[in-house]
């Protein structure tokens, strides 16, 4: 079977310089979460190699707070947020089961959204420890081990027959007074919580740039970001296209949902029709989230639509560099080995303002969440949080 083929898109103008005034609050409330440590930040030799450029680094989220993703960051400071604006303000807390003495006069109360993994086990987390129910929803191509995943932290998984946008509208529909809809992405009428869930992704990047100012190094070129919904690359368009921040951004999506490619080519929003089948199943999204979109299509610098191949070329060369990705968590890997290493290659350099000089960092969002999946391409195995 012929693979898809790369699919690029190169913003005309300049990227803009996007304003954002996180919550000061953010970097306290997850240091309070059980077992916060700041993820590894990694030097990746064999990558900067293959892209031709003197430095990467790889923000490994293969174990965040117990759990092989990074979405936990935003799922718990979206479902914190939510609960202190319904029923706040909350008196000071110190654990989260401080915080759950004071939820018990609401009970009963779930936590309701639709996941393609990830985002669906991270709330169930946060709802599993403030003593809160969780409804997750699935499209029906989920893997396995990725369901069985979410029933490990006590969710109810319905599997909803249809694509994760399928998903998203059904849970959209079960949201009443008991019921919270904590979603990744944003509908008319539904932004608050997505807004929320993306400002948690910004510890992400506090950390990285303390850690790079501990090892003395300056800030990357570019910087890739895997694009399902849009919501991670949103997090990271805002904290490196900000004042005085110079960073290009570069969106990396599946050929056969790239909605946010598809988007910025119509210069509109528009909808990738199902069945979306990529192994980089968190990013099988047919929709840009709304709440998203503004800031992608100023900030993004490039789009690359990539096909499973080049997601599983970017696993074995991570996994050379001491980093274990699922096929999702090496999209944005992929996104620039395509781009830099393919055809018209030269441009994008040129557009990106790369040279041998340079340095760029991707953020490997997941670990081997399918670890049958991952040992079938790169031939090693992996340990599963």
């Amino acid at each position: 079977m012929t693979p898809d083929p790369v699919q690029s898109y190169f913003k005309p103008t300049p990227p803009v310089t996007v304003t954002a005034t996180p919550d000061d609050r953010l970097r306290a409330f997850h240091e309070r979460l059980p077992g916060y440590a700041p993820t590894r930040l990694v030097q990746a030799p064999h990558l900067a190699a293959a892209l031709g450029v003197r430095g990467a680094w790889v923000k490994d989220e293969a174990n965040r707070l117990g759990l092989p993703a990074y979405k936990i960051l935003g799922a718990s400071w979206a479902v914190y947020r939510e609960l202190e604006t319904r029923f706040g303000p909350f008196a000071p807390w110190t654990t989260l089961d401080d915080l759950a003495l004071q939820l018990q006069a609401h009970q009963p109360l779930t936590l309701v959204t639709a996941t393609d993994g990830n985002h669906g086990r991270a709330v169930a987390r946060t709802a599993r420890w403030l003593g809160l129910g969780a409804h997750i929803l699935v499209p029906e191509d989920m893997v396995p081990a990725r369901i069985e995943a979410i029933r490990s932290e006590g969710a109810q998984v319905q599997v909803v027959l249809g694509t994760y946008d399928d998903a998203v509208a059904a849970a959209a529909r079960q949201a009443d007074h008991q019921h919270l809809v904590i979603s990744d992405t944003a509908w008319d009428g539904y932004t608050r919580v997505p807004g929320w869930v993306v400002e948690g992704y910004g510890t992400i990047f506090q950390e990285i740039d303390r850690q790079l100012a501990a090892l003395g190094a300056r800030q990357p070129d570019v910087v890739a970001a895997q694009m399902g919904v849009g919501s991670l690359a949103m997090a990271v368009v805002q904290h490196y296209r900000a004042s005085g921040r110079e960073t290009r951004v570069v969106g990396a999506e599946p050929t056969r949902a790239a909605c946010v490619l598809r988007s910025l080519e119509a210069g509109a929003l528009t909808e990738v029709p199902g069945p979306h089948t990529s192994i980089m199943a968190g990013l099988n999204c047919g929709n840009t989230s709304p709440l998203a979109w503004p800031t992608l299509q100023g900030g993004l610098s490039a789009a690359v639509a990539i096909p499973d191949e080049q997601a599983e070329a970017a696993m074995r060369l991570l996994a050379r560099d001491g980093v274990v990705s699922g096929a999702s968590g090496a999209a944005g890997a992929g996104g620039l080995l395509a781009l830099l290493t393919g055809e018209g290659a030269e441009r994008a350099r040129q557009t990106l303002g790369l040279t041998p000089e340079s340095t760029v960092l991707v953020i490997s969002t997941e670990g081997a969440t399918d670890p049958a999946a991952y040992a079938r391409i790169t031939g090693q195995q992996a340990d599963r949080a």
